[in-house]
């Protein structure tokens, strides 16, 4: 706890950055609250009232404040973690574009899997699960399991 008592000031400069950050554009809401925290740990208040202002976590308060201290604004919004993307938006468009044609023959209809599988059959990627296949077609109009088959319906 002793951490949280030491008092925070934001150089004049910096919070001018922050308050025109919070206030203009659109923004990751991600970003603006960790800024909000950062503005009101200036304010003298601590960690736990700063993370119920911004709306985060306490933890995420200490946690910004030390990249802050290590860097700066532009270190106090690190990116995320996580691997890059597996498929490229042309592999993602021809997968959507294969569940628009028609069905195989024997089949009333796609299904996750058959997808998939023609998918790799096809080249169009190298491989890919039935899971993954359902979640790059959640984000078109287009469904595997319409009763139409061709292009949306044609």
């Amino acid at each position: 706890m002793g951490r949280s008592c030491r008092t925070f000031t934001l150089p004049d400069a910096d919070r001018a950055e922050l308050e025109h950050f919070t206030r203009t554009g659109r923004r990751p809401v991600r970003a603006v609250r960790r800024a909000q925290a950062l503005l009101a740990l200036a304010e003298g208040v601590g960690q736990a009232a700063a993370g119920r202002v911004a709306g985060v976590s306490r933890q995420t308060v200490a946690q910004v404040r030390q990249r802050y201290a290590a860097g700066g604004v532009a270190r106090a919004e690190l990116p995320r973690s996580g691997g890059p993307a597996r498929f490229t938006g042309a592999q993602r468009a021809a997968v959507t574009a294969l569940a628009c044609t028609p069905a195989p023959v024997g089949h009333s209809r796609w299904t996750l899997r058959l997808l998939a599988d023609k998918a790799v059959e096809l080249a169009l990627v190298d491989t890919i699960s039935h899971e993954t296949v359902g979640q790059v077609l959640k984000k078109t109009s287009c469904s595997p399991s319409a009763s139409s088959t061709g292009a949306w319906g044609r």
